[in-house]
């Protein structure tokens, strides 16, 4: 009798489990580990410290984010991510989305081992085909150490050349063309299952304040917005992207509550974004520890209405450590027993989350082998992809005299900046006969006296300029020569020009990266077509999207 009593409980546990084993992942999940999952939380160290691991085990949450303290080789980092997802499973949680903001150019999280990707405005340059590319290639190489989401790329416009935070990290002025660009490189990355993140929803770009430090406030109308801002994130979301980040913006036109945060609006969160322009992929906030946020609102009232205004994720940035991302979560799963938030408004993000990470195939996750990162991260390839970035890039914005390239058959000066001496090294290959100048970073006039005289003895003048729009020295050095034959190549900011608009040819290569020279002497002295087209506007007469093919 005892024997056929342990059997029949032996059965029923059996089956227990494996109805338990068929039931969907959400069902066999606690309210609190679904709460979790909502959360993408900072552990600080370029290795799993126990606190960490603890945190993983105890609450598993779904998502990670690596910042500068985490940075490594690539196989320093494929350890580490391979703790973070080993030590996860191994509590039986779902595995990580682990996201870095791998933008290019001046946001790079991961400079150690890894492609210094350029200025995205250089992309937006190169158009479609070249942000595909580079897209992939940051992507294969985030995939190649365990990082399976980046936070990029930025589909907020250049529109405020004042802007102190975007400026740098745009694909260019024209929502089409960024648009495009943005699109193409979405599909790149996530074309190897590395999800993209476009931000900074509605868009950042037109502000004159940053986020980080205070609430910015844009006044802007709901057409402007609509036909402007919004451009580039409906062409994300119609292209799949996987997520998008809303921005620490009051955006006036789009919810009349003063002091809101579209990261905490449900009319821009679940109005605007999810239902109007038809988004069903990630929305998350931005680090939720910026002071846009934390200026008006409690940080756990915060959170509490960021998950009621429809966000998915909510991104703990490096400001918040591990004690305040647990009273974080209780916090909401407290919320949820009072009953304000409803159960249901977690599990459709939670539903989400899990569909989210099967597309990109997260359920499956399998350890990497740091001894063969190399072998993965495929550089070779991706050098390759580099080059051909700049040289794809490189603007003749205009050539009102047919100056590039510089005719065979006449005299050539260049003044260059002597900081800069690569220059004189890349260009000189190309002639034997150039008249050289090199002048001070500030030329004084003395030195622009020397460039006056190399050019009356000239028939092109080639000069290089390096952030002159905010150099007066540099722009009384362009001013000063002929402009019926001056040539002046921008190796910094695309706007030098407004400062010397009289010139007769002008090139703009967006960045002051070394592999810039070699693409702008080629392309001065004939040995490459410029293909590049203006990223952003300068003028009424130089549009983003034109450019002058010699």
């Amino acid at each position: 009798m005892k024997q056929r009593f342990f059997l029949v409980v032996f059965i029923i546990v059996i089956i227990s489990g494996a109805t338990q084993a068929q039931l969907p992942l959400i069902d066999r999940m606690t309210l609190e580990q679904k709460v979790a999952q909502m959360f993408m939380v900072t552990l600080h160290g370029s290795v799993l410290t126990e606190d960490g691991a603890a945190f993983l085990e105890r609450y598993q949450p779904g998502l990670v984010v690596l910042f500068t303290s985490n940075a490594g080789t690539p196989d320093a980092v494929t350890r580490l991510t391979n703790s973070y997802q080993q030590t996860i499973t191994g509590a039986g949680g779902v595995p990580l989305l682990i996201a870095v903001d791998q933008e290019g150019g001046v946001v790079t999280r991961l400079p150690d081992g890894f492609t210094m990707f350029p200025t995205p405005m250089l992309i937006g340059a190169a158009g479609a085909e070249m942000a595909f590319e580079t897209g992939l290639a940051a992507a294969e190489e985030l995939a190649a150490v365990g990082i399976n989401m980046n936070l990029a790329p930025v589909a907020d416009l250049e529109t405020n050349p004042d802007n102190p935070i975007i400026t740098r990290r745009s694909f260019g002025s024209d929502p089409t063309l960024v648009g495009e660009a943005v699109s193409a490189y979405v599909q790149g990355a996530q074309s190897i299952n590395v999800l993209s993140t476009v931000k900074h929803f509605p868009g950042h770009g037109d502000t004159s304040e940053d986020s980080h430090g205070t609430l910015p406030v844009l006044n802007l109308s709901r057409e402007t917005l609509e036909t402007r801002e919004l451009v580039p994130f409906q062409m994300a979301v119609d292209a799949g992207v996987a997520a998008v980040m809303v921005a620490h913006i009051d955006f006036t036109a789009l919810d009349d509550v003063p002091n809101l945060p579209a990261s905490l609006s449900p009319d821009i969160i679940t109005g605007l974004l999810r239902e109007d322009m038809g988004f069903d992929g990630l929305i998350m906030t931005d680090a939720m520890d910026m002071n846009a946020v934390d200026l008006y609102y409690n940080f756990y009232d915060a959170v509490v209405m960021a998950v009621n205004a429809g966000v998915d994720v909510v991104s703990m940035g490096p400001g918040i450590g591990l004690p305040i991302a647990e009273q974080a979560i209780q916090r909401v799963v407290a919320e949820v027993n009072a009953g304000n938030i409803p159960e249901s408004r977690i599990d459709e993000s939670v539903e989400r989350i899990l569909a989210t990470k099967e597309r990109f195939n997260v359920l499956n996750w399998q350890p990497l082998d740091p001894a063969t990162v190399d072998e993965r991260m495929n550089l070779a390839a991706h050098g390759d992809v580099f080059d051909r970035l700049y040289q794809a890039g490189a603007t003749v914005a205009y050539d009102r005299n047919n100056l590039v390239p510089v005719p065979a058959d006449k005299s050539v000066a260049v003044i260059f900046l002597a900081t800069r001496y690569q220059i004189q090294q890349e260009c000189a290959q190309y002639r034997s006969d150039i008249r050289w100048v090199g002048v001070a970073d500030n030329p004084d006039q003395e030195q622009i006296g020397w460039a006056v005289g190399a050019a009356a003895l000239s028939d092109v003048v080639i000069v290089f300029t390096q952030d002159a729009i905010r150099n007066l020295e540099q722009q009384a050095l362009v001013n000063a020569l002929p402009p019926e034959k001056t040539v002046a190549v921008a190796i910094w900011s695309p706007y030098d020009w407004q400062t010397f608009p009289q010139v007769s040819a002008y090139m703009a290569t967006y960045t002051p990266a070394r592999p810039a020279v070699p693409a702008a002497c080629a392309i001065l002295f004939g040995a490459q077509s410029a293909t590049g087209r203006l990223a952003l506007t300068l003028g009424p007469d130089l549009l983003a999207g034109s450019h002058d093919v010699p």
